[in-house]
């Protein structure tokens, strides 16, 4: 299995704890991350080759992870074509983080966190559904 980790690439650095926590649930239930900002860059001018790397990775991918602590265009754009595709959407951000109605709107499931450790446990707790 899996999971396309959709976030921020303005905010990528900003969100390595998130990141690194996601991932490391990921990995204790065998389920491997993809994180497209990390392994892409493009210049400005190749949005198209950005978008079609972008959802051929999508499609390899068995659900989506929408961290929307920083809200971008882009998130919203890789959560709805992976819902499309019948893909299960996952919202999280911080408690804290303005909410994204939209992305919500869309997603399987939603997970609103305080901290790290509450980011790390309620992904848990969902992974064992």
């Amino acid at each position: 299995m899996k999971a396309y980790l959709s976030i921020s690439y303005s905010k990528r650095k900003e969100l390595n704890e998130e990141v690194n926590a996601i991932i490391q649930t990921l990995h204790s239930f065998n389920i491997q991350s993809f994180v497209f900002v990390d392994q892409y860059s493009f210049h400005p001018s190749q949005e198209k080759e950005m978008m079609q790397a972008a959802m051929k990775e999508m499609d390899d991918c068995d659900l989506l992870i929408a961290e929307t602590s920083d809200k971008a265009i882009g998130i919203g754009i890789e959560a709805g074509y992976a819902k499309a595709k019948g893909k299960p959407v996952i919202y999280l951000r911080n408690k804290k983080a303005e909410h994204s109605t939209t992305l919500s709107g869309i997603s399987d499931h939603q997970i609103i966190y305080a901290d790290i450790d509450d980011l790390k446990t309620q992904l848990k707790n969902l992974l064992q559904l």
